[in-house]
């Protein structure tokens, strides 16, 4: 009888195939989604996953405009920010962000403090790819569409 052998694969990055897909965030829950959104960037989904490796999917969200908050965190959220200045703290509230002229910040700091720091979290970030609107200028690349809603009921808000 043969013994068995426990054996890791690295895979090397030119053996990644990215994939595209296509997330509508439009009533569903920011902290959910940020989540599924991190691991397909970097890649955990795939059972090749290699942690030093950038074998991540492309993400494209659209309608990142109208995620949502459940509880009180639409007016308790805060984000921070520093000037550079002394006493020069910033403070804003999620609501604030969304109504303002760049909603689609909300999610995208949402994922990129779930994604690691350093170069590979840099690459891994500039597969994220998010939208506002309803259009995006990705349709050649035929992202596959990935309904969030229907893996878990908690997902969206209001269904």
């Amino acid at each position: 009888m043969k013994a068995l052998t426990k054996v890791t694969r690295s895979i090397k990055p030119a053996e990644v195939e990215k994939k595209w897909h296509l997330i509508d965030a439009e009533g569903l829950v920011v902290g959910r989604l940020a989540v599924i959104i991190a691991d397909l960037l970097r890649g955990k989904h795939k059972p090749s996953f290699t942690p030093h490796v950038d074998c991540g999917d492309h993400v494209v969200v659209i309608n990142a405009d109208k995620v949502r908050f459940t509880g009180n965190k639409l007016k308790q959220q805060t984000y921070y920010k520093h000037t550079g200045y002394a006493g020069g703290i910033k403070e804003v509230t999620a609501d604030k962000v969304l109504a303002g002229r760049f909603p689609e910040r909300v999610l995208e700091k949402a994922v990129e403090r779930m994604i690691p720091r350093g170069p590979l979290g840099r690459d891994q970030m500039r597969a994220l790819h998010v939208y506002a609107g309803s259009e995006h200028p990705h349709g050649g690349t035929q992202p596959e569409a990935l309904d969030v809603a229907s893996m878990n009921r908690k997902n969206k808000v209001g269904a």
